[in-house]
């Protein structure tokens, strides 16, 4: 199984206690996008291109076939391996995703909490401001990732901060971002331009069996993208949690993963 991590993010971002994977037969593969940790920047790249790099990685391991997952900004790459590698991926879950920004009859950024309006807004300037902007808020960061989390937790609703208050969900959070922009913000900047422009695939293309899981209360990827994606996306398995919100997808991760693997060992 591949997991592709959040935004910004790296390879040791959330997932599952070693012990629950054993117990699920679960192999777990993850990797830093191109620009985060010590990853090369891959410029111009698209959310189509994660399925390239996935494939790659997959021939690399000996994988044929195998299922992906996506939390926050690693789902909409995870649905373009469902879309763009049906051979190859057996299942697929998004989790408390974006929906693409020309998305027919979606407001993308209705209920989307100010500092991710002002992020995605900033894309539509271009490369070079995202980059200062990015660049700016990285510097902050490898200063003292906490306070990343702080920024987080100030927006966030209660369900999202009971999670956070969690020692060792906070102190993974502290590691992964650490880790993502350890050398510069380049994954961070290429990730925000690919949400905002083609993502050069249509969801509705998607054959394989796809889960997409949102919590009701979510402020940072607003709940009407997954009910946007629900639809469009032809046989979707369709969860909204209520009472839970962006990083309630952090507890209901091992639930995703039996599903997935519900039908083959990966």
């Amino acid at each position: 199984m591949i997991l592709l991590h959040g935004t910004p993010g790296s390879r040791v971002g959330p997932a599952p206690r070693a012990a629950v994977l054993y117990q699920l037969g679960i192999r777990l593969i993850t990797f830093d996008r191109p620009g985060y940790g010590a990853s090369d920047r891959d410029p111009g790249r698209t959310i189509a291109s994660a399925a390239a790099d996935v494939a790659a990685i997959a021939d690399c391991l000996g994988l044929d076939r195998f299922a992906v997952v996506g939390r926050s900004g690693g789902a909409p790459h995870a649905l373009a391996c469902a879309a763009l590698l049906p051979d190859r991926i057996v299942r697929a879950a998004a989790l408390v995703g974006l929906a693409p920004r020309a998305a027919d009859g979606l407001d993308w950024f209705d209920g989307m909490t100010a500092s991710n309006v002002r992020e995605f807004t900033v894309a539509r300037v271009g490369l070079p401001a995202v980059a200062a902007s990015l660049g700016a808020a990285a510097e902050r960061i490898r200063a003292d990732p906490a306070s990343k989390i702080h920024g987080l937790t100030l927006e966030a609703p209660e369900s999202d901060r009971r999670v956070v208050a969690d020692i060792g969900i906070r102190r993974m959070l502290l590691r992964n971002f650490a880790e993502g922009l350890r050398y510069s913000s380049d994954g961070w900047v290429d990730d925000v331009l690919a949400f905002c422009t083609d993502w050069t695939f249509d969801p509705a293309a998607i054959r394989v069996p796809t889960l997409v899981w949102h919590g009701e209360n979510d402020v940072f990827s607003p709940v009407n993208h997954a009910r946007w994606l629900g639809r469009r996306i032809p046989g979707a398995t369709l969860h909204i949690e209520r009472g839970a919100a962006h990083f309630g997808a952090l507890d209901i991760l091992p639930e995703v993963f039996v599903w997935l693997t519900s039908d083959h060992v990966g």
